[in-house]
């Protein structure tokens, strides 16, 4: 019996890999939730496939996405990167990962962890949605609006409303899997 998955996901075996023991799963380690803020931040402009495609790529360049060497690079660094084919070659989305990357710690810091940091807008469960359908997933929400605005004013680059949604959707923040989809029903309380 083949399952039913949310219709986004039917593209490919890469999209539906990522959609099934991925997406909406949510996160609890740091490194986790770094990737997932660059991916995401990477996709805007972008299809999701195409950043699934170049992901292993960009895991390898970006040092597995170490928050702690990303901080480091240098110009010299960003100028290897954009000769990187096999990775988002944009100058404005790699100079802001080695700034978010030095705002990440600024937080871990502050928190003690992204983890705590970020969790604290969800009370620390994941929202529960129950959409039927697709056309009913929001692009934003007041509560992406609300991350966007707190992520801008300390400094951090390319997390926009619609791309905080998509980050809270792909790090279990919320579970927006549709209710037919056989993730929905998936206990994703994990945080």
């Amino acid at each position: 019996m083949e399952k039913i998955r949310c219709a986004w996901a039917n593209v490919s075996e890469l999209d539906q890999k990522y959609h099934d023991e991925e997406w909406g799963v949510p996160i609890t380690k740091d490194s986790e939730w770094f990737e997932t803020l660059i991916l995401e931040s990477m996709q805007a402009g972008l299809s999701w496939a195409t950043i699934l495609k170049k992901r292993e790529t960009m895991r390898e360049a970006f040092d597995y996405f170490d928050y702690e060497k990303i901080a480091q690079y240098d110009e010299a660094t960003i100028e290897r990167l954009l000769q990187n084919e096999g990775i988002i070659r944009h100058r404005g989305k790699l100079t802001a990962m080695v700034h978010n990357a030095t705002l990440f710690m600024d937080i871990q810091k502050e928190f003690g962890s992204f983890n705590e940091f970020i969790w604290t807008y969800t009370g620390g469960t994941p929202i529960q949605n129950h959409f039927t359908q697709l056309s009913e997933v929001p692009a934003t929400t007041e509560l992406s609006t609300r991350i966007s605005k707190d992520l801008k004013k300390r400094g951090f680059k390319f997390l926009g409303p619609t791309t905080v949604y998509a980050f809270m959707q792909a790090s279990g923040l919320v579970n927006d899997h549709v209710t037919t989809c056989f993730c929905y029903k998936k206990d994703l309380h994990g945080a």
